[in-house]
């Protein structure tokens, strides 16, 4: 049966932007109606409809419940650009959608916030844990007899592993990430994701079979229970509160430099839900300036100037002291220590 979709306007919802907050500014080309298709992104469809993709909420004239638990915009769905009595813009979602009665039995997936595939490895596999975060986990104690190091189907023997668990991913306690405005400061610690094991006998030692080796798997090893954490539907939106913080790593560098992204590139950020993050958060890039000039007596001089912004960003994975977050679009490169603002 096909799905009638409700209207997601509620008159009486509060925005989230302040009195101060500019009015809303549609993209130079925004279109009257966009049918959704298979490939679409919540941003890429803000993008269409406004020049500032992060006051998605706004133009949807949501409420923050709606933010974290939103409609689920599908493959088939047609949004339409709208005013109100007061001529500003609004979007609302058409009742029918326009497909074929031939597909009207089979659901849709729900359209992602962001490409998957681009954060897949960030979701699956890294981890961010605190100094001790690998301490209590299970432990590698042995391997098979004529192995030194494990690969793909060689056996371990794991002590304090939970019986009634039987997928896991194997770590190595990773690299410190620190702070970059307090460089003493370890904000987390990296880990470094080895591969995948099933129980296959529980006990104390338990039996393990690698799954999967990304590299060598050796005694001393950790093993958690595997937990792909969901990217859940937040729609893409600017934070309520003050976030100031640093880029702290770059991953997928822009044609190979190190430690330089632009768009599509993954960074990890200097501050965490702890501070306010989560997952949606649109955040601003901005590079503090200076420029070279010249006193009375012909010294140089670097003079700061107002930081430029470089770019915005998408967060996808949030931790305690630390965040994941996407590129979406940069002006040039993004390096580490960059900052990152609410816009």
């Amino acid at each position: 049966m096909i799905r009638i979709i409700s209207a997601l306007i509620l008159a009486a919802a509060a925005t989230l932007c302040s009195a101060a907050e500019p009015p809303l500014q549609l993209a130079a080309s925004a279109p009257e109606r966009h049918v959704v298709v298979p490939g679409d992104t919540l941003w890429g469809i803000a993008a269409e409809f406004l020049k500032e993709p992060w006051r998605w909420p706004e133009i949807w004239r949501m409420n923050r419940e709606q933010i974290k638990n939103p409609n689920r915009i599908f493959p088939g769905d047609v949004i339409v650009l709208d005013r109100d009595a007061s001529g500003i813009p609004l979007l609302r979602m058409q009742d029918a959608k326009l497909r074929p009665q031939i597909y009207s039995e089979a659901m849709s997936q729900a359209i992602p916030p962001i490409p998957p595939n681009v954060i897949e490895p960030f979701i699956s596999a890294h981890l961010i844990v605190d100094v001790n975060g690998l301490s209590s986990a299970a432990r590698i104690i042995a391997t098979q007899q004529d192995r030194y190091f494990l690969g793909n189907g060689d056996l371990a023997y794991v002590e304090n592993a939970d019986p009634a668990t039987q997928q896991w991913q194997i770590y190595r306690n990773g690299k410190p990430l620190y702070d970059p405005a307090d460089p003493k400061q370890v904000l987390g610690y990296e880990a470094y994701y080895l591969g995948t094991a099933t129980q296959t006998r529980p006990g104390n030692p338990a039996t393990f079979q690698v799954l999967s080796a990304k590299e060598e798997i050796a005694r001393g090893d950790r093993l958690i229970p595997a937990a792909r954490p969901p990217l859940v539907a937040y729609i893409p939106h600017r934070p309520d509160t003050l976030i100031d913080g640093r880029v702290i790593e770059v991953y997928g560098g822009v044609g190979g430099a190190l430690g330089a992204g632009g768009r599509g590139s993954i960074v990890s950020l200097s501050r965490g839900t702890r501070d306010g993050v989560e997952i949606g958060h649109v955040l601003a890039l901005e590079r503090n300036r200076f420029v070279v000039q010249r006193d009375e007596a012909d010294r140089k001089l670097n003079v700061q100037i107002p930081p430029e912004r470089i770019g915005l960003l998408f967060v996808f994975r949030t931790f305690d002291r630390i965040s994941y977050a996407l590129i979406v679009q940069s002006e040039g490169t993004v390096e580490a220590n960059d900052f990152v603002r609410t816009p």
